[in-house]
Formats: C-alpha cells, sequence, structure tokens
C-alpha cells in the first residue's frame, strides 16, 4: 500500500472544472469527474430528513441504471436545498446539459451540491459554463486537484487522499478527494457540507463496492465531528471504472484496508480544516459494554459546547468530561472510570488523580493536536473519533455566512 501523499490518479477517469458563477469569490465552482464508461457506483448520504434535491435525483438515477454512473457533476456555491420542485427541476436540467455535453443518459449523471440552503439554483449559469469546463478535462494530477479546488466552499485548503495495492499481479489505485469544514457530522447512512468522490480502477461489481463503501464510511466519515449539525448535502460516492482489469471480490481485505486507509485520511483532514478551529483532539474510548457505548460517550464529548471551548482555552476541565459520559446514555459505572490527557493520568476511579499535575495538562493541551483516552472499566467495546475544539472564530464565520 502507498504512503497516502503519494498521488496516484486512477485509470478511466477524467476530470475538469470551470467557473459558474456561483461563489461570491469568482473562484472556480463547477467540476465534473467523468467515467469512459459507465462505472459501477455505491454511495452514502445524509442521515438528515431534509435533504438537497441532488440527493434524490442520485437516488433515482442509481436505481435506474442499477448502480452505474458515467459523471459526478459538482457544483459549490449553492447547496440546491428547501428549494420544493425548483430544485429537483435545476439538478435534473443540469444532468440532461451534462449529458449531452458528455454523450451520455441523463440518468448516469450524479449531481451534488454544497453552499447556502434555501436559495434557488440557477441552473442556466451552469449549464452555460458547461462547454468551458469539458474543455478543461483531463487525465493529470492538476485535473484531479481542481476538481477539489473548485468544490470547497469555507474549506481553507483541498483535500486529497491515495492509496494502491496489488490484485492479481496487477497495479489497482484509489484516489478521493473532498470538501467539508463546518456544518461536520455526516452521520451517512445506506438510505457547509461533507462531499466525497472515492476513485478506483479495479473491476468491483456495484453490490460488492456498496460493501465495501459502508464498512469505510463507518470507521472514518462517521466518525468525525466539528460541530454536531449534520448536513443536508452529506454525500460520499465510491466508483469503480474497471479500467486496471484486475477484479476485486467480495472478500479482498487488501482492498478494504486501502479504501478505509484512504476514506480515514480525508476524514482527518476535514476535521483539521473546521471553521475557526486552532486544536484537533483524537478520543480513544476503551473498556466500554459495547462499541456502541464507546461511541455514544465519544459523540457526547465531541458535541459538548462546554467541552470544546475548554479545549479552545487549553483548559483541563477533565469534568467537562465525566459529565458529557454521564448524560451520553452510555452504560458506565462513575466510580470506575479513568482519563488520560496524552500520557498525563488526570482521572482514577472516577476521581482527580493523585498524580494529576495541571500545568503539565494545560501545556499538553497548547499543541494543535492532541489525544484523549477513557478507560470505562465496562468491557471490550471501543472506538476512535476525532473532533475539534469550538472558537470565537468559529461563530465569526457562522453569524454572517448569508450575508
Amino acid at each position: 500500500m502507498s504512503e497516502i501523499s503519494q498521488i496516484l490518479i486512477p485509470v478511466g477517469f477524467r476530470f475538469g472544472a470551470g467557473k459558474g458563477g456561483l461563489k461570491k469569490s469568482g473562484r472556480t465552482d463547477f467540476a465534473l469527474i467523468v467515467a469512459d464508461a459507465p462505472a459501477s457506483a455505491a454511495a452514502m448520504f445524509t442521515s438528515n430528513r431534509v435533504t438537497a434535491a441532488p440527493l434524490a435525483v442520485d437516488k433515482d438515477h442509481l436505481r435506474s441504471t442499477g448502480g452505474h454512473v458515467r459523471v459526478a457533476a459538482i457544483n459549490a456555491g449553492n447547496a440546491n436545498c428547501a428549494a420544493g420542485q425548483a430544485g429537483l427541476d435545476a439538478a435534473r436540467a443540469t444532468c440532461a446539459a451534462v449529458a449531452a455535453q458528455i454523450g451520455c443518459k441523463a440518468e448516469e449523471v450524479f449531481p451534488s451540491s454544497t453552499g447556502i440552503i434555501g436559495v434557488p439554483l440557477p441552473a442556466e449559469k451552469l449549464i452555460a459554463a458547461l462547454p468551458g469546463v469539458v474543455a478543461t478535462l483531463g487525465r493529470e494530477s492538476d485535473h484531479f486537484q481542481q476538481v477539489a479546488q473548485a468544490i470547497m466552499t469555507t474549506d481553507t485548503t483541498e483535500k486529497t487522499a491515495f492509496a494502491r495495492l496489488e490484485v492479481e499481479g496487477k497495479e489497482v489505485r484509489i484516489a478521493a478527494l473532498g470538501k467539508g469544514a463546518g456544518m461536520i457530522y455526516p452521520q451517512l447512512a445506506p438510505h457547509a457540507t461533507t462531499l466525497v468522490y472515492i476513485l478506483t480502477d479495479a473491476v468491483v461489481s456495484p453490490d460488492v463496492l456498496n460493501q465495501y463503501l459502508q464498512q469505510a464510511v463507518e470507521v472514518s466519515f462517521n466518525r468525525i465531528s466539528v460541530d454536531g449539525d449534520t448536513s443536508t448535502n452529506d454525500t460520499v460516492l465510491l466508483l469503480a471504472s474497471g479500467a486496471s482489469g484486475a477484479s476485486v471480490g467480495a472478500d479482498n481485505t487488501q482492498f478494504a484496508a486501502a479504501l478505509k486507509q484512504v476514506c480515514t485520511a480525508l476524514a482527518k483532514q476535514i476535521v483539521a480544516d473546521g471553521e475557526g478551529i486552532t486544536h484537533v483532539v483524537e478520543l480513544r474510548v476503551e473498556g466500554a459494554a459495547s462499541d456502541a457505548d464507546a461511541l455514544r460517550a465519544a459523540k457526547a464529548i465531541a458535541h459538548s459546547p462546554l467541552v470544546k471551548t475548554a479545549w479552545a482555552g487549553c483548559d483541563p476541565n477533565w469534568g467537562r468530561l465525566m459529565a458529557a459520559i454521564g448524560y451520553s446514555g452510555a452504560d458506565i459505572d462513575p466510580e470506575r472510570i479513568d482519563i488520560w490527557f496524552g500520557d498525563l493520568r488526570i482521572c482514577r476511579d472516577g476521581g482527580r488523580a493523585a498524580e494529576f499535575d495541571e500545568a503539565a495538562a494545560h501545556k499538553y493541551l497548547q499543541q494543535p493536536q492532541f489525544s484523549i483516552r477513557i478507560d470505562l472499566r465496562r468491557g471490550k467495546g471501543s472506538c476512535i473519533f476525532w473532533t475539534t475544539d469550538l472558537t470565537h472564530d468559529y461563530i465569526r464565520i457562522n453569524a454572517d455566512y448569508s450575508t
């Protein structure tokens, strides 16, 4: 398996980006990922019951094609959500225009949108920009990076990850790009936003691809949170072009591991670019009665404003962690909980550890990235969860997002 930082573009895809005029900044905001032939597809979407128009269209199209996609068409600057029938019409009109340009069926187009909610999507702007975007299509790493840049909203940097492995003596590549900085708590299910596009040149059937995607998402994108808000547009799309000629079945542990590696790397990049953050926190909860209980405790901590603001101030107020664990719903014995900040013992048997050094703990929390380990001492359940602090800058960014 390759280093995540090495740029490896899977065979069988082209990439292009241009300006549709949706971003106030005037930067690129419309991008295409084009498969040379209909690619096997698997997708997971937000669990929010208010969902953007593109997601409804995506689900219809995947059903219609039996899980195949030719083009992912992505716009930033407008979420196309809460726009009623007009939103659906705009998504479908964009798909029809893309299909005409590429030479495929409209049902083979997978639309995505990100940006402000409740504003009608001016599809005519995207349609007018299409010829220019198609003209930029290419297979090089620069073309891939241009798509990653075009889909950004409040992101400060593009997010990409790569891996490769050998299957049947042939090289298989996996590449992913995504965006997300705020409104980050994806909670993706099979049924400012996290959008992720993962590409591989392996030969994989749609049903097998779906199994791999669900497994990878559960330990990556479903284990991150910046602010606890689940977007209306969250989408992860996995496409397999088959251009490498290497077949991947349902039990390929190498492929599963590589996909999880790529997804985890991208998920951590999303957290690290959270709006206004100054700290990235890795929560390790162990000794829970079940993995589900470990996750309940981690989420309660990650979503607590009191905990997150303490982290922003580098305040080792471990009592706030205890309080969050207590209301998390996890099966706990308050007198058996142990907590460490890095290697520093903070809490023992539910109370202040005798060796707790407040000054040392404060210094440890001043690091831009740190780890907190919690042992509930109730069983063998565990999880790893990545989250952030909550700062004044987060409030500033989101207080005037639409004005």
